[in-house]
């Protein structure tokens, strides 16, 4: 496995990217700036959401943490295929103290049946030190807070329900959503942590075909079809597993500027995407996915 740094890029319109649940679901936004905010966790979900879509079936490529789903009997599930005490008291509850001082063998063995049949914990890592007690692991895969390039500005939009008809009588809500933005996401693979995990080639294209797709299955009322869209997803590959240059200065290789300052934009042709590649880097090869 090599070293790989990559930027993502994608835009909304007309829809909230991710809603902050202590800002009454406003987009999230740097108040200092104004720029959109998209965290992390958001993105993985979707990659998650998306690999559970496309292959529910394949045993290798199952999804740790789900929607509304407890995660303690999962780790159970791995102690009893290694024939290892799951330290459930038979009640839905566990005994943590026995579990903590489960030993590093024992947490070692689980750990790779987790990785092995999760795709998520290959890639990502997970705390799994909760109920049964199989530890920490640190994933290969990281991605940033996504930023927009210019500010936003929220719209709200109120509506109502009818929810008596008899009275007639109706509630109000409100729904935001951001009129155009296009965020810019950071992200990395480290090929250390992933011999670690057992994250491998087929995953990583896995991962990029996660990125591709990480909006099509994710309709939903606050991102109507067609409202979120990858737009770009560009890939430097090194040729040794320590690398051959510091990530930033591959960033910053990455230019996004705004054709025309007058007006604000509305649409990914309103952006130009250069990278400045004419002086390539020994040891790095420059790979645009999209």
């Amino acid at each position: 496995m090599n070293r790989y740094d990559f930027v993502y890029l994608f835009d909304v319109k007309d829809a909230n990217p991710n809603g902050d649940p202590d800002a009454g679901n406003l987009p999230r936004v740097d108040p200092e700036t104004g720029h959109g905010l998209v965290t992390d966790t958001c993105l993985k979900r979707k990659i998650r959401n998306f690999v559970l879509t496309a292959h529910k079936d394949d045993p290798l490529n199952q999804i740790f943490i789900q929607e509304k789903r407890p995660l303690n009997p999962l780790i159970a599930e791995a102690c009893k295929v290694k024939g290892l005490p799951d330290y459930n008291k038979g009640t839905g509850n566990w005994d943590t103290e026995k579990a903590k001082k489960r030993s590093q063998k024992e947490i070692r063995v689980l750990q790779e049946w987790l990785c092995e049949r999760y795709f998520d914990i290959r890639s990502f890592g997970g705390v799994l030190s909760t109920g049964p007690n199989a530890g920490q692991i640190r994933g290969p895969v990281q991605i940033s807070f996504s930023r927009s390039i210019d500010p936003i500005v929220s719209a709200e939009h109120a509506i109502t329900r009818v929810t008596d008809v008899d009275k007639e009588e109706g509630e109000m809500g409100r729904k935001f959503t951001v009129p155009y933005a296009l965020y810019r996401a950071h992200g990395f693979v480290n090929p250390f942590l992933a011999e670690q995990t057992g994250f491998d080639e087929k995953d990583l294209d896995l991962l990029w075909e996660s990125l591709l797709n990480a909006f099509q299955f994710d309709q939903s009322a606050a991102r109507p079809a067609g409202s979120m869209a990858p737009r770009k997803l560009i890939v430097f590959r090194h040729d040794k597993a320590l690398g051959n240059a510091p990530s930033h200065k591959l960033f910053e290789r990455v230019m996004v500027r705004r054709k025309d300052l007058s007006k604000p934009p509305r649409d990914f042709a309103d952006y130009e995407v250069v990278v400045e590649w004419k002086d390539p880097i020994p040891g790095v090869e420059l790979i645009m996915k999209q």
